[in-house]
């Protein structure tokens, strides 16, 4: 393996399996390979899955026959949560050499000067019940934004969910360590950090140098605002239950955390909240987006909802619908449920028909487009910070142009400007 030199990732799935991915190209680039695009010819192909839908696991199929047709010689090495669910499914895909589980994704470089084309595909997993470490990573695609990884793993049992027999038990960084991390990123240009996790609110559990430490997320955003130059932070996603009203008070008065929100609702009808094995019911989930509003009127909302699991009749639907309707919210965030092996909602009847999920999803994608229009609308005459991206981008009729964010989440697209570029702009939105 020691003559490869190039190699070429693909990711699938979340913001933390990007920021795990771009840890992992800039580990293998330290090592001396050259990194290529995925869709040209490289020595090494690295595809780092997901398994929420079973969409994710056919996309990793198609992508290794891809690969298969064009480097036929080229070593495939498979990691993420399908890896860590399903190793020896995934072995047994026809080019793939190297499955690598939770607790070897980072010791790709070491299995990598070990690996031989032509042998049984070698499958490095383990008991996800003894993963207890915590590697951190981030990702850089540019200098505007990075997603930081704080926190992996949940204690969570939803029963629709594969994660937490994918990722383990919830732990995280260490406060001192992220703060010394968000500072670097910031000494390198970076404007906006996206806080990510797979529990983000759960951030606090950990054991490092054999030190357990007992933190919380609260006592994280604080450090970070306090103590460095980051412009802007903005939290991925976070249960209503573990965001307090405390959190929520804070981010109404921060110098650097963006009044945005992304809460899982996941349903509006209590009862398949409860089929869901969720910790909260709809009414504090309407006094958590209430209490946002009342101190930051101006703050976007984004909401996870799933159509169609099991238990979803027409008439918690409708009234899933009503309670998302009522609600002042930005967006939505829509999944079909897939049936995930291993997983409780399996025994959960009825089985909604795969037409009536699509049909579902529809609705809510078009209520989701009603809710992101609304809230466009009234801030047309406001004057908004936005943070440009360092990369153009391209038009209808090529020409160059600048893509941006307010603080709260609205897009903004304007000519490309060279010195509005990685840079935060006030702006009259029209």
């Amino acid at each position: 393996m020691s003559h490869s030199k190039s190699v070429a990732f693909h990711t699938l799935g979340c913001k933390l399996n990007f920021s795990e991915t771009s840890t992992l190209s800039r580990q293998l680039e330290q090592e001396g390979f050259e990194k290529k695009a995925f869709t040209d010819k490289a020595d090494v192909y690295v595809i780092n899955t997901c398994s929420v839908t079973e969409n994710a696991d056919k996309e990793c199929r198609q992508l290794v026959r891809r690969i298969q047709r064009l480097a036929p010689e080229s070593f495939v090495v498979i990691t993420g949560c399908y890896a860590q669910l399903k190793p020896k499914e995934i072995a047994e895909i026809p080019g793939v050499d190297l499955v690598l589980g939770a607790a070897e994704k980072f010791n790709l470089m070491e299995h990598l000067t070990t690996l031989i084309k032509g042998q049984e595909t070698k499958i490095c997993s383990c008991d996800i019940e003894t993963v207890s470490g915590f590697n951190s990573s981030f990702s850089v695609n540019d200098r505007t934004r990075t997603f930081l990884k704080v926190q992996d793993g949940c204690d969570y049992s939803c029963s629709f969910c594969t994660i937490p027999m994918a990722r383990g038990k919830s732990r995280s960084d260490s406060i001192e360590n992220v703060v010394k991390q968000a500072q670097e990123l910031a000494n390198n240009g970076v404007k906006e950090i996206v806080l990510t996790g797979i529990n983000l609110g759960d951030f606090g559990k950990g054991d490092h140098g054999g030190k357990k430490h007992n933190e919380n997320f609260f006592e994280l955003i604080k450090a970070l605002d306090a103590e460095t130059q980051i412009p802007r932070y903005r939290i991925s996603s976070i249960e209503p239950n573990l965001l307090t009203n405390e959190i929520i008070d804070w981010v109404a008065t921060s110098k650097s955390f963006m009044p945005h929100f992304h809460i899982p609702l996941q349903s509006g009808s209590d009862l398949v909240l409860k089929l869901m094995q969720r910790r909260y019911a709809s009414d504090l989930y309407a006094e958590r987006i209430e209490r946002i509003k009342k101190v930051m009127p101006h703050a976007c909302i984004g909401v996870d909802v799933i159509v169609g699991s099991p238990g979803e009749t027409e008439a918690y639907f409708k009234e899933s619908f009503d309670f998302i309707h009522a609600l002042d919210i930005s967006y939505l965030h829509v999944f079909t449920y897939s049936e995930r092996a291993m997983t409780k909602a399996l025994d959960i009847k009825p089985v909604v028909p795969i037409s009536v999920r699509n049909e579902r999803n529809k609705i809510l994608r078009n209520l989701s487009y009603q809710k992101q229009q609304y809230f466009n609308a009234q801030h047309i005459g406001t004057n908004r910070p936005v943070l440009f991206e360092s990369v153009k981008q391209k038009d209808a009729n090529d020409f160059p142009m600048l893509e941006g964010y307010t603080d709260n989440y609205i897009r903004i697209t304007t000519p490309f400007r060279n010195e509005w570029s990685n840079s935060i702009v006030n702006w009259d939105i029209h």
